[in-house]
């Protein structure tokens, strides 16, 4: 084997190694997903964590050094899922109308992964109070979906798609209030509530109802 070819091997070696680690974490992140939404954060366990990813304490430790740390990059994840949905096939910001029906198609996907809403709905509740390591997570979520719906409203009448007198800030925080509510209302009696069909009807309606020329 040349040296060429050795430094060749080592470069594979390193890179496969690095995807190695990247599946790993990523699936420790997907594990702690399922136990903060079954247990928040205050009961999830990082022992249980270490156990269902098939690690032990320490090597799960290598990865995300404190509970806290693996709660923001949980955190991450999810917002990175959800962001995804956001953004046309160019990686422009959707707006308007799209991104009111985006809004809805998440909706929609949530009802199939009730562990990603219930991770969210428990850690929300508990963040409340300011000591929660989630709090400034929380808080600077709800203003940044605030401003991203918001906006999409406010090219939406820039556009001439919607009217004029249509409330872009008071829009979104009757759409997030919305989500929230009918996300509680789901996980607690699902037979019972079909959270993405009464979006979808209320986004149909608000689309409708602040149309140009309606």
């Amino acid at each position: 084997m040349t040296r060429g070819d050795q430094a060749g091997t080592g470069r594979t070696r390193r890179g496969g190694g690095y995807a190695v680690g990247r599946a790993r974490r990523t699936r420790i992140l997907h594990i702690a997903m399922e136990e903060f939404a079954e247990n928040g954060y205050r009961g999830a366990s990082l022992a249980r964590i270490a156990e269902r990813a098939e690690l032990s304490q320490p090597g799960l430790l290598h990865h995300f050094h404190t509970k806290e740390e693996l709660l923001a990059a949980t955190l991450d994840l999810r917002d990175e899922m959800d962001s995804a949905r956001f953004h046309s096939e160019d990686g422009s910001l959707l707006s308007g109308s799209a991104a009111l029906y985006a809004l809805a198609d998440l909706v929609d996907h949530n009802q199939r992964v009730p562990g990603l809403v219930q991770l969210f709905t428990v850690l929300s509740a508990e963040s409340v109070t300011a000591d929660h390591p989630a709090h400034t997570w929380a808080r600077n979520r709800y203003r940044r979906i605030r401003v991203v719906l918001a906006d999409a409203v406010r090219d939406g009448v820039t556009r001439g798609e919607f009217r004029a007198d249509a409330d872009p800030e008071t829009i979104a925080i009757e759409l997030v209030a919305l989500m929230d509510g009918l996300q509680q209302q789901w996980l607690v009696d699902p037979e019972a509530v079909d959270m993405a069909a009464v979006f979808r009807r209320h986004i149909e309606a608000l689309i409708a109802g602040i149309r140009a020329g309606s």
